[in-house]
C-alpha cells in the first residue's frame, strides 16, 4: 500500500473556506462596482420608442472598401417581414426562452443569479461567460453595442436592458429580439432564419425545427452543421437540452416530446457576393481579418467597415489584363495567379485568384504554389552583386554543362533549347536568360549567399529552399504572393515590406478596431538594386520578355521563369510606382503548359508578360513617367574573366537522356 504524502503546516494550501471567502470578495466587490454604475446611468436618458426600434434592427452590412474608400463588396443580412408577437408561434417563442433565459418573466431585465455566476467566471477564470445574459441584455448589447467583451460593456449592457424593461413590456422585447437577432448563414430574425435553415415560414415551422433554430442561435459558428461538420454532434445535444427545458417549463408534454426526431437541415450555400474574380479578394481579406484576431461570429454579427490597401484602378486593370490576355479554350485545371504590390510599403493593390470563386475556392494567387524557374535568377545577380561580381564579368554559355552538385554528384545544366551562347557578359546573360552562366555564378557567389538574398527579399520560410546548384533554377515553388513582393522589395530599392491587405477596421459603432501599419527594413544596399535594376531592364527591352518594353512606355524591369518541361510560366517586374507577378500552371503543377492558347511552347515571356504589360498599362495610364536609379556599376565596367571560375565535372558521367526536355528560361 502505497504511504500517503505528509504534508507540513508551513507547505499546506488554503483551505477551501478561504478561497470561498475571497472569491466571495472578489464577487462583491465586482457588483458593487457595476450597480453603482448602473444607477448612475440609468438617470440619464431614455431608449427610442419602440416603434424607432423596429425600424432599426442590428444587422448591418460589412462594406469592403478600396482604398480611396470606394465600395469593392457589401457583405450583408437579410431580414425577412417583421412578424407581431402574435404572429409568432408559441413553440417558437417557448423554444427560444427555454434555452436562452428561464426566468424570464419573472426578472427585471437583469438575472441576479445568471450575474453572479458569470462574474465568479470572470473571477476566478479571467472571461466572460454568456450564461448570465438575459434576452433582455442580448437585445440590449446586439442592439446598441459592439461584440466586444469588457466590464465597461457589461455595465452598458445592464443598463439598458433596465430601462428597456422600464419602458416595454416583455412581448415587445421578445418581438424586437426575435425579428432581429442573429441566427448565422446572413439570416437575421427568425422569418429569414426558417426559410435559410428549412425553406418555409415561421408560421409553418414544426416544434423540432423551432428547437434547432433556437439550439443554433448561441452560436452559429459553433453549433451550425452547415458551417462545419463537427458542429452536428453539438447542435444535436444542444437540441435535446432545449426540448427538456421545454417539458421542464410546462410547455411541452413529455410524450410529445419523445417522439420528436431531429429535423433536416438544409445545406448552407456561398453567398452570391463572392462570385467571379473579386471572391478571391473578400477570402482574402477574411483570412487576414481572422489572423488580426476578428472571428467569424464578429463578422457576421456585420456593421464593420474594412478599409483595404487595394486601388480600385488597379483591380479593374488586373482582371481586364487577363481576361484580355489569357488563352481561349485553355483547360480547366489551368491556373493563372496575379498580386500586385506597392514598393516599399507591402499595401496589395491588386488580386487575381481566379475566374469564379464560386466555381472554384482555390487562390492562385495565394494558395497554389509552382516551380518559380528562372524569376529565381534574380537573387543568384544580387548575391553575385554582393560580393562585388560586375555585370561586365566574362562567362562561357555553352550547353550542355555539368557540374557538382554539391554532395559529388554530377549535376547537368541545359540552356533552354539547348542553345550555346559562347562567352558573353553577366549582363548579356541576364537578358536572354542563360542557365549555363547562372548555375555557376551562383556557385561561385555562394549557393547559401542566394538562399539569404532570396529569404531577405521575402520569399517566406515556409518555402523550401536548397542551397543547391538547382537554387539559381528555381527549383523552389513559391506562391505569387511571395515573388510579386520579392520584386516590390527590389523596386522599393532594397527595402522589403511585409504585405498586407487590411488598412482599418472600423467597428458598428464607428470606433476605430484596428489600423495597419507599415513594416519595413532595408535589406539589400542601393548600388546594388541599382544595378540588378539595370541588368532585368535589358529583359524587358530586348530580351525575353522583350513584348513588355514594346508594350508599356515607361521603364520597367523583370525576369521571365519557366521550369522544367514548361509546367510553369511566370514574369516578375516593376516600374518604380508598382511590382507584380503572374503565374500560369496547372493543378499538381507538373503538367506542361505547351499547347495552350495555340502556342507550341508556353514560357515566361508569353501569356505572363503579356498579361502584366496590360496591366501595368491599364493602371498607370494615367500617372507621370518615373525613371530608375542609374546603375552604379559595382565592380567597374571592364570585362573580367570569369569564365574558368567554377570547375566542371566530365559530362561523360552523365548517362544519354532519351528525350532531352527543354529547360528553365
Amino acid at each position: 500500500m502505497a504511504r500517503a504524502r505528509k504534508i507540513s503546516k508551513e507547505r499546506r494550501p488554503m483551505g477551501p473556506w478561504i478561497l470561498r471567502i475571497i472569491k466571495a470578495g472578489v464577487i462583491a466587490g465586482l457588483l458593487g462596482v457595476m450597480v453603482l454604475g448602473i444607477f448612475v446611468a440609468i438617470a440619464r436618458g431614455e431608449i427610442d420608442s419602440f416603434e424607432d426600434l423596429k425600424a432599426s434592427p442590428n444587422g448591418q452590412m460589412i462594406r469592403v472598401r478600396a482604398a480611396d474608400g470606394t465600395v469593392i463588396q457589401s457583405l450583408g443580412p437579410s431580414f425577412g417581414r417583421w412578424l407581431s408577437i402574435d404572429q409568432l408561434p408559441s413553440e417558437m417563442k417557448d423554444a427560444m426562452v427555454a434555452v436562452e433565459d428561464r426566468r424570464y418573466y419573472i426578472h427585471p431585465g437583469v438575472d441576479p443569479i445568471g450575474i453572479t455566476r458569470s462574474l465568479y467566471v470572470r473571477a476566478i477564470d479571467g472571461r466572460w461567460t454568456q450564461g448570465g445574459s438575459t434576452i433582455t441584455q442580448q437585445y440590449a448589447k446586439t442592439a446598441f453595442l459592439t461584440p466586444e467583451r469588457s466590464i465597461q460593456r457589461k455595465i452598458k449592457e445592464l443598463v439598458i436592458a433596465i430601462k428597456l424593461e422600464n419602458q416595454f413590456t416583455k412581448d415587445e422585447i421578445l418581438e424586437n429580439y426575435l425579428n432581429t437577432i442573429y441566427f448565422g448563414r446572413g439570416s437575421y430574425g427568425v422569418q429569414t432564419a426558417s426559410q435559410v435553415y428549412f425553406g418555409t415560414t415561421v408560421d409553418k415551422l414544426t416544434t423540432a425545427q423551432s428547437a434547432v433554430l433556437a439550439s443554433i442561435l448561441r452560436s452559429p459558428g459553433l453549433y451550425d452543421p452547415g458551417f462545419k461538420k463537427e458542429n452536428l454532434p453539438r447542435l444535436e445535444k444542444r437540441f435535446t437540452y432545449v426540448i427538456d427545458g421545454m417539458v421542464d417549463a410546462g410547455w411541452l408534454e413529455e410524450e410529445k416530446a419523445a417522439k420528436l426526431k431531429f429535423p433536416i437541415i438544409n445545406p448552407r450555400i456561398t453567398s452570391g457576393a463572392l462570385a467571379g474574380p473579386k471572391g478571391y479578394v473578400i477570402s482574402w481579406v477574411e483570412r487576414e481579418l481572422n489572423q488580426l484576431g476578428f472571428t467569424d461570429e464578429q463578422l457576421m454579427i456585420g456593421g464593420y467597415i474594412i478599409k483595404t490597401t487595394l486601388v480600385k484602378d488597379a483591380q479593374e486593370a488586373a482582371v481586364a489584363a487577363v481576361n484580355k490576355e489569357a488563352p481561349t479554350k485553355a483547360p480547366e485545371n489551368l491556373h493563372i495567379g496575379l498580386v500586385a504590390i506597392k514598393p516599399g510599403t507591402g499595401e496589395i493593390l491588386a488580386m487575381y485568384g481566379g475566374q469564379d470563386y464560386l466555381k472554384y475556392q482555390f487562390n492562385a494567387a495565394t494558395q497554389g504554389i509552382t516551380s518559380g524557374g528562372s524569376s529565381f535568377k534574380a537573387f543568384t545577380l544580387v548575391a553575385a552583386l554582393e560580393e562585388g561580381i560586375p555585370l561586365s564579368s566574362i562567362w562561357n554559355g555553352d550547353s550542355p554543362k555539368v557540374y557538382d552538385d554539391g554532395i559529388g554528384r554530377p549535376y547537368q545544366v541545359n540552356n533552354y533549347g539547348g542553345e550555346g551562347w559562347g562567352n558573353m557578359s553577366l549582363l548579356t546573360a541576364t537578358e536572354k536568360s542563360v542557365n549555363t552562366i547562372y548555375v555557376p555564378l551562383g556557385m561561385k557567389a555562394g549557393l547559401e549567399k542566394v538562399v539569404d538574398v532570396a529569404r531577405r527579399a521575402g520569399i517566406p520560410d515556409a518555402i523550401e529552399m536548397v542551397a543547391s546548384p538547382s537554387v539559381s533554377l528555381g527549383a523552389a515553388s513559391p506562391h505569387v504572393i511571395d515573388l510579386a513582393n520579392a520584386y516590390a522589395t527590389f523596386a522599393a530599392q532594397g527595402v522589403y515590406a511585409k504585405p498586407f491587405i487590411i488598412n482599418e477596421v472600423q467597428g458598428p459603432n464607428k470606433g476605430i478596431l484596428y489600423q495597419g501599419r507599415i513594416q519595413a527594413q532595408e535589406v539589400f544596399r542601393k548600388d546594388v538594386m541599382a544595378d540588378l535594376t539595370y541588368a532585368l531592364s535589358k529583359v524587358t527591352t530586348s530580351g525575353t520578355a522583350a513584348v513588355v518594353g514594346s508594350r508599356v512606355a515607361r521603364p520597367t524591369a523583370g525576369k521571365t521563369g519557366t521550369s522544367n518541361d514548361n509546367a510553369s510560366a511566370w514574369f516578375n517586374g516593376y516600374t518604380p510606382e508598382v511590382a507584380a507577378s503572374v503565374a500560369f500552371y496547372r493543378d499538381d503543377a507538373t503538367q506542361s503548359l505547351n499547347g495552350i492558347g495555340g502556342l507550341t511552347s508556353v514560357t515566361g515571356g508569353s501569356f505572363p508578360a503579356r498579361i502584366w504589360a496590360e496591366f501595368v498599362k491599364g493602371y498607370l495610364k494615367k500617372s507621370p513617367v518615373q525613371e530608375f536609379p542609374a546603375p552604379a556599376y559595382i565592380g567597374g565596367t571592364e570585362a573580367i574573366n570569369f569564365i574558368n571560375s567554377v570547375p566542371q565535372m566530365d559530362p561523360a558521367l552523365i548517362p544519354p537522356s532519351p528525350s532531352p526536355s527543354k529547360k528553365k528560361r
